[in-house]
């Protein structure tokens, strides 16, 4: 794949994740090493990466994924909901709807489970982008990483309702905070279209 065949094709996989093939470790550790060449504020590099492989852990991690995703599909603002009345998107809606509690029911099933962490005391009011944005670009990394070699990824942060009890099952440290859920396995075909998405023009400004 070219850069922009990359970048426009690598899809929140859900329904297509293979949950029987085993992903080496290896494979692993080669799209972590391309997500730590991400940026972070001031070169810190604060990040922290949580691999979750143990079988009993992995479906410990899915009954607390589950269970907000029950909640979540029961909000008003779930994705399966949105834009009802707009014929272009309604169905488009109601099929990520569709995957999500696909994925609901069985993320604990997904070989590999990383969690994109970040050393943080605390939260502080302000510039909360700055701080995320030291963790979100390397995460992203890993998953153009992944698609690159086969794998495919979704990337969640539903499981956050339960970060301390999924800290405290993984015996995370304090001030270690969790960013993202991306469930990774290899991808039951890799033939990924760009989605559709606004026109450009609606969404920019120049000023």
């Amino acid at each position: 794949m070219n850069p922009d065949e990359l970048l426009t094709t690598t899809r929140t996989v859900r329904k297509r994740l293979d949950l029987d093939k085993p992903v080496p470790l290896e494979l692993i550790r080669e799209c972590l090493e391309i997500a730590l060449q991400a940026p972070s504020g001031s070169n810190r590099q604060t990040w922290h990466w949580v691999v979750v492989v143990d079988a009993d852990k992995r479906a410990a991690i899915g009954e607390f994924y589950r269970r907000a995703v029950a909640d979540y599909l029961d909000s008003p603002g779930a994705a399966g909901r949105l834009y009802a009345d707009d014929p272009n998107r309604a169905q488009v809606q109601r099929r990520v709807g569709d995957s999500v509690a696909y994925l609901g029911d069985r993320m604990g099933d997904v070989p590999v489970l990383v969690i994109p962490c970040l050393q943080a005391k605390s939260l502080a009011e302000g510039n909360q982008a700055g701080l995320w944005g030291s963790i979100l670009p390397a995460a992203w990394n890993y998953c153009l990483a992944a698609r690159a070699r086969g794998l495919g990824t979704a990337w969640t942060t539903l499981h956050l309702r339960y970060e301390r009890e999924i800290s405290e099952l993984l015996e995370l440290p304090q001030g270690l905070r969790q960013a993202a859920l991306i469930p990774t396995a290899y991808s039951i075909g890799t033939s990924f279209k760009p989605a559709k998405r606004q026109p450009l023009d609606e969404v920019l400004t120049v000023i």
